[in-house]
């Protein structure tokens, strides 16, 4: 995706256009850091916020702590998100208020002192998502190694008519 700059000012590939030329240029700035995919995922989850912020007719520039507290909640109870989304979501606003600050946009980050979620130590999942799983099948089938596809699909219908989970290793002794 592209950053291209429109009659009006800057723009980045579908976040929230903004009116004000400095949260464009503060969004651009912060989206700026990130490449690949970490860059979209960051993007998507700003774009979040500044929905959440323009549905609210709150400027981003103008929001406080507790406005940031209320958008973790609404995130929680309204979405309905997990907390590791939630933690997530609050990491790229604190991230982009944080570069907000180094770049002299605002004086102090209205985030700074937000509580988020406490996410387990360990995942919760326990195998692959539906679209990891079809990644893993076009990357075996387009492997110079003929076995690997046969592999993988191999692998995908036992988990699916066994179990959620991967197969153990079994020893042959």
């Amino acid at each position: 995706m592209d950053t291209y700059t429109s009659p009006s000012g800057p723009a980045v590939s579908g976040v929230v256009v903004a009116t004000s030329p400095l949260l464009r240029m503060a969004v651009a700035a912060y989206l700026a850091r990130f490449k690949g995919q970490s860059r979209i995922h960051t993007e998507s989850d700003l774009r979040g916020y500044l929905t959440w912020c323009e549905d609210r007719a709150l400027d981003p520039f103008t929001a406080a702590r507790p406005h940031i507290e209320l958008y973790i909640r609404w995130m929680q109870e309204v979405r309905g998100y997990r907390p590791s989304t939630v933690s997530r979501r609050a990491s790229v606003v604190a991230g982009f208020y944080r570069s907000c600050v180094i770049d002299g946009a605002l004086e102090h980050s209205p985030a700074e002192y937000v509580r988020r979620p406490t996410v387990p130590a360990e995942s919760p999942t326990l195998g692959l998502s539906h679209l990891q799983f079809e990644a893993l099948l076009s990357a075996a089938r387009n492997s110079v190694n003929p076995y690997d596809f046969a592999l993988v699909t191999l692998l995908g219908a036992s988990w699916v008519c066994g179990s959620s989970r991967p197969p153990e290793a079994t020893s042959q002794t």
